[in-house]
């Protein structure tokens, strides 16, 4: 009875060494993911993309090919640390099991520079995602990243958010049954405005922000016209998340009574869902032949 009892206390201890011999390989394989990351993307330190913390046959999973070696790798990876300024890249989350982690991540930045050939636009990113990971002996040897592309390609500009449309179709809808408050909630707080040369309005171009739009566009029709409303509106979508608009302008002035029925087109540029630019284009002479009558 005493050697059973005995073999059993030798078996509980191995199996308890052996969990703990586990769980310490697996804080210290996240301990070490997350610092060489952190070091590699916050602090643009591609170096770290080494022997010492990536297996020599280091994988990351791709389409259409695999991206593998260390060189190959670290190439991949420098699209990111140059391409990108102001970056943000954090961990939410990650746990695993043995070799093998998944981590939650969110990664933003400003394209500023090359990314894949593509020379920066200025566009602010704010992606998240999810990467499968296998270790070996230590090292990082396979990754997997899982995200949304089309958010990420929208972001970028390279694909207009399908959403363009119906936002700027908001907006006319919006203007004319008056709900102008609906109007500026839409446009960004460094959107920039301008109203075609030859148009009154055009004397404070460009207007900056949704107030300068409200108090030197907005405000001034309202005043000047008895009715004025949009019709005839034609959208058309457009690459790098712009908007062409086709429309006519009706309306009566208040001042001598005459009427305008002008035919008109507005560029619109949006960005995360709000627009941050809008030209218009109008038939400024039939404008200020109705304002001189």
């Amino acid at each position: 009875m005493k050697n059973t009892i005995k073999l059993i206390s030798i078996a509980l201890l191995v199996i308890l060494t052996a969990c703990n011999s586990s769980e310490k390989q697996l804080q210290d394989n996240i301990v070490m993911y997350s610092q060489t990351w952190d070091e590699i993307i916050n602090n643009g330190n591609l170096d770290a993309i080494n022997s010492e913390n990536f297996d020599e046959n280091i994988t990351l999973i791709s389409s259409p090919e695999n991206i593998v070696g260390i060189e190959a790798f670290k190439d991949y990876y420098s699209n990111f640390v140059t391409g990108f300024s102001e970056v943000e890249f954090s961990i939410v989350d990650i746990f695993g099991q043995g070799d093998k982690l998944v981590k939650h991540w969110t990664f933003k930045g400003t394209h500023s520079g090359d990314f894949f050939g593509m020379p920066g636009a200025g566009k602010s990113i704010d992606v998240e995602g999810t990467t499968l990971v296998k270790m070996k002996d230590g090292k990082i040897a396979q990754e997997q990243d899982f995200m949304d592309n089309m958010v990420f390609l929208q972001q970028l500009g390279i694909v207009s958010n399908p959403e363009n449309v119906g936002i700027i179709d908001g907006i006319y809808k919006s203007f004319n049954t008056g709900d102008i408050p609906a109007v500026l909630a839409v446009l960004d707080e460094n959107v920039e405005w301008i109203e075609a040369e030859g148009n009154a309005y055009a004397d404070g171009n460009p207007y900056i922000g949704p107030d300068a739009v409200l108090n030197g566009v907005f405000a001034r029709v309202g005043a000047d016209y008895e009715h004025f409303e949009v019709v005839d509106v034609k959208l058309h979508d457009m690459s790098n998340n712009q908007v062409l608009a086709t429309l006519r302008y009706n309306g009566k002035l208040k001042k001598n009574g005459a009427t305008i029925d002008a035919q008109v087109a507005h560029h619109w540029t949006l960005n995360n869902g709000k627009v941050i630019g809008f030209q218009q284009y109008v038939d400024t002479k039939q404008l200020h032949d109705a304002n001189n009558k």
